[in-house]
């Protein structure tokens, strides 16, 4: 067992810290949170001075797709020789020994989402997986957690490059409505109580399937307004279980986001605006979210802005009006809650990982520095 005890502790399961809190954990779970917790044979970190919170979640990012210092031969995150490609896995390509997952855990991001890029209005599936780890299979936390479509500019340039379907945003749409229409027809057949009736095993349909049963997540990269209802429209088309990945100007939308009751995943904004898309980006965005009552995470798009790097781009947005424990919210619980994982990870509980962090400081002063990092249960950096 191991007890952290005296911390200034941010549980994200209410407002603001509990001052002398406490964790315990046993194995890889959290046995309980509050305060004058004792255990007689648990291992003591005495956190006085200290900030403890949950272990980071980054929402959407690439990590382990395009491989830090390697280039070409390390960039994996977009097959561009279909449009449509669900049948692709993010697992099949991450490498876990890629230097930036060792420099996420040092700075307390313990859980992320990650998968292929945006090149596809298809382009395969997410996993959510932990940062820590020596094999790919044991760093799962779940596989597939996402498919990932794309909207706007990228698969327009991509294929309109290569003069074909699709080139323009119609494309893109027709690209996606046909591939989603074809997978219910497949699901149809598949149901068939008569096996030989059944068509053969297809594995493009087969994901598709799944996504429009609910039991997959849709990621939808859109960031201009138009693409972003465009997105939602197609969602509502098919009943999918949807988010909008990116949400670039849907602070000028937050209407319709409101009321279409979207989950947004904001970012990356620490980035220059490197495409016409991003014209309207701006550090404002997250705090009008919060003031419109429409709840977001925040992500960094690794390697776009580097992991590490996730919580300087939350204090950026404080100092641009957003308050500070809704800072913590969006890069933790809420992080956690729009991938669907908050029932393990994204706040400090009883029955979740045991992923906990450790500061010298307050955690959105940029000034501060992790000191220990337990990832389910284990200790796995210490400053």
């Amino acid at each position: 067992m191991l007890l952290i005890k005296n911390a200034k502790l941010f549980t994200m399961e209410g407002e603001g810290y509990i001052e002398g809190g406490d964790v315990l954990m046993d194995g890889k779970k959290i046995v309980t949170v509050g305060s004058n917790l004792s255990a007689g044979d648990a291992e003591m970190i005495d956190a006085k001075g200290s900030y403890v919170m949950p272990g980071i979640v980054d929402a959407h990012c690439h990590i382990g797709m395009w491989e830090d210092t390697i280039g070409a031969a390390g960039s994996d995150g977009n097959e561009t020789t279909d449009p449509v490609t669900p049948q692709l896995r993010g697992i099949d390509a991450i490498n876990p020994a890629d230097f930036s997952f060792k420099e996420a855990v040092e700075h307390g991001v313990t859980t992320v989402a990650t998968g292929p890029g945006s090149a596809n209005v298809i382009g395969g599936q997410f996993v959510a997986m932990h940062t820590y780890g020596k094999y790919m299979d044991e760093m799962i936390i779940k596989e597939p957690l996402a498919l990932k479509t794309a909207f706007g500019e990228n698969p327009k340039r991509v294929y309109g490059g290569k003069n074909r379907l699709p080139s323009t945003r119609m494309g893109t749409a027709a690209v996606f409505r046909e591939a989603f229409v074809q997978a219910q027809d497949y699901a149809r057949k598949m149901a068939n109580e008569d096996e030989s009736k059944r068509p053969d095993r297809d594995l493009k349909k087969e994901i598709l399937a799944k996504a429009l049963s609910g039991e997959l997540l849709v990621k939808s990269h859109a960031h201009r307004a138009d693409d972003i209802v465009t997105a939602l429209r197609l969602g509502r088309e098919f009943g999918l279980r949807q988010t909008i990945d990116h949400c670039t100007e849907g602070y000028l939308i937050l209407d319709e986001l409101k009321r279409c009751n979207a989950k947004c995943i904001l970012g990356p904004l620490l980035s220059e605006r490197s495409k016409i898309e991003l014209g309207n980006m701006t550090f404002k965005a997250p705090s009008a979210f919060y003031k419109a009552g429409v709840p977001f995470a925040l992500m960094t798009d690794h390697p776009v802005i580097p992991l590490h790097f996730l919580m300087v781009e939350a204090a950026l947005c404080v100092r641009e009006g957003l308050p500070e424990y809704e800072a913590l919210k969006s890069i933790t619980i809420n992080a956690a809650d729009v991938i669907g994982l908050s029932d393990l990870v994204g706040s400090l509980k009883a029955g979740k990982l045991a992923d906990v962090v450790m500061y010298d400081g307050h955690p959105l002063d940029t000034r501060s520095h992790v000191t220990t990092v337990i990832a389910s249960g284990e200790k796995v950096y210490e400053r």
